[in-house]
């Protein structure tokens, strides 16, 4: 089988020492790129010709490709070890995926020279054809050890189970795992079977193992919290590599964990665990050790910010103009105004009321309101980027309304919308996209019941007036088509929904006429439709101290 294999401020010493026969590897990594080509601005969408001028913006490809061939550059001439992976969902996002459906995607990753990338769920959007135009174009292996896809005539033979890199003489191994509630969140269709992530990691892990390799990264598409789970639970791994949270860790401001985060394994060893938020707005940079019998004695590193202060690489900045030509005049169109920005922070949009929720559930509502339809419900994760105050062009509507989701507009007994609600609560301490927002509803979430309990004192708007929502009534609902399909868990819309209608007028466009139509002088407004009591975590047992000791922090501004 052909396989291939990659410091900063932070470091924790495993053990005492280092040897003359110490192996070091320098692992860049990025995760959830989402399409962002070009730089983004402080709301995490397409940054502006003006603000690039002032230094206000991040990320890019460009300035990616800059970053990464400058420190490759810097360690190779050291006789350093690098390796460049991706922890997955580089689709998705932008007009650039709208447009280029991931042929893009494989041009500017075969240019930096990736190593490995691990499947993401959103790689899945077009279904398994969408896959294999990245899997098949990649000139590196594309790998997820949990799922089988020998039953998808689109991707047989294109995405590998693991890889083994060779990289100054040494084996590297490099195994992954995709979130198994990816048919939930995206659409992999049912060609393409999962498996248990913890299962199949031990079991690559023991393949490698058989075949001589001792170094072995785990590069997941699952999240800061269950990374943490397989770093606890897999024997036998060096590191965990991942992405799916859009988790920041290390020493900034608004920062969830230290990085590396260090994690005892069943083997009594201190596991590594890292990643580098989203966007393209940090690259990841761990600098693994191992002593000459193999064992892992340092973990270091940090992300970079990849601000002003990194130029971009003048090549790919003349490409990604150029791919951008088609694209510009219907991002630059300016649709509406409005007086102040609206927030759609994902930490906020998916456990809490939050602005662009209120917004864009308002707005289909609006939409639909003389049909007889009542209620409103959005996905937090649709919700992909906020917006500034003044102008708002279409392109930074499509930034945060990316799928191409259409409205749909069908009846649901009051039982069956508080087992949606419901749905929606199940994952709340994950952050998942499935936190409901809404219109025409209010209602209580205690994230510290059980699951399936969680949901309290849920009322509709008739008349005017808020009244207790009757488990028996029939009610007019509107959503969006992914929601109805029963994406996201919301199963019981797919089943119970009556006189469904999935073909309304896209999602993007709703929002662009609703913003439009409140005027210049238009500010969002949070309105206590959703309360939510503190979610109280329960004592931490004694772990092994974090790999830098800092507490958690927030992406920076």
């Amino acid at each position: 089988m052909k396989r291939w294999f990659l410091i900063s401020a932070a470091a924790v010493a495993l053990s005492t020492g280092t040897a003359w026969a110490d192996y070091t590897l320098h692992v860049l990594h990025l995760n959830d790129f989402h399409s962002r080509v070009e730089s983004i601005n402080k709301f995490d969408s397409t940054c502006e010709a003006e603000a690039e001028a002032n230094g206000e913006c991040f990320g890019g490809i460009a300035r990616l490709a800059s970053k990464v061939r400058e420190l490759r550059d810097q360690l190779k001439a050291e006789g350093q070890n690098v390796i460049l992976l991706d922890a997955g969902d580089q689709y998705q996002g932008s007009l650039f995926y709208s447009t280029y459906k991931g042929k893009d995607t494989v041009e500017f990753m075969n240019e930096l020279g990736f190593d490995a990338m691990a499947v993401g769920n959103h790689e899945f959007d077009d279904g398994p054809d969408g896959l294999a135009v990245l899997a098949g174009g990649a000139k590196f292996p594309v790998i997820s050890g949990n799922i089988d896809v020998s039953g998808s005539e689109a991707l047989q033979g294109k995405v590998k189970e693991m890889a083994t890199l060779e990289v100054g003489g040494q084996k590297i191994g490099v195994i992954s795992a995709l979130a198994t509630d990816t048919p939930e969140t995206s659409s992999p269709g049912d060609k393409v079977v999962f498996r248990d992530d913890l299962e199949s990691l031990k079991a690559d892990v023991d393949t490698l193992k058989a075949e001589g390799v001792t170094k072995i990264l785990a590069l997941t598409h699952v999240g800061y919290k269950r990374d943490q789970e397989i770093a606890q639970d897999v024997a036998g791994l060096s590191a965990v590599i991942g992405g799916h949270s859009h988790t920041l860790l290390g020493p900034m401001e608004g920062a969830q964990g230290p990085y590396p985060t260090l994690v005892k394994n069943p083997n009594g060893a201190e596991i590594p665990v890292v990643t580098s938020y989203a966007y393209g707005k940090y690259l990841g940079h761990l600098v693994l050790t191992w002593d000459d019998k193999g064992k892992l004695i340092k973990a270091e590193g940090e992300p970079i910010l990849l601000d002003h202060s990194v130029v971009p690489d003048a090549q790919i900045a003349a490409r990604v103009k150029e791919l951008s030509a088609p694209i510009d005049e219907l991002k630059k169109k300016v649709v509406a105004e409005i007086a102040a920005p609206i927030d759609a922070d994902r930490k906020v949009c998916r456990q809490q009321e939050c602005e662009m929720g209120n917004v864009v559930a308002n707005a289909m509502l609006d939409r639909v309101r003389d049909q007889g339809v009542v209620i409103a419900i959005e996905n937090g994760g649709g919700l992909r980027a906020s917006i500034g105050a003044g102008k708002v062009t279409r392109g930074a509507v499509l930034s945060v309304l990316p799928f191409q989701n259409t409205l749909s507009t069908f009846e649901l007994k009051g039982v069956d919308l508080i087992a949606a609600l419901e749905n929606g609560a199940s994952q709340y301490e994950e952050g998942a996209g499935r936190f409901a927002q809404v219109a025409g509803l209010k209602y209580k979430l205690d994230p510290n019941a059980r699951s399936g309990s969680r949901i309290s004192d849920v009322q509709v708007k008739q008349g005017g007036n808020w009244v207790p929502i009757d488990p028996t009534a029939t009610y007019g609902v509107v959503s969006n088509n992914y929601l109805r399909a029963g994406g996201d868990g919301y199963k019981i819309f797919e089943t119970n929904a009556i006189n469904a209608y999935d073909f309304g007028p896209d999602l993007a466009d709703v929002l662009t006429d609703y913003l439009a139509k409140q005027g210049p002088g238009y500010k969002p407004v949070l309105d206590g439709r959703i309360t939510v009591k503190p979610l109280v975590t329960p004592e931490p047992e004694a772990k092994p101290e974090a790999a830098t000791g800092e507490t958690a922090p927030k992406p920076a501004p």
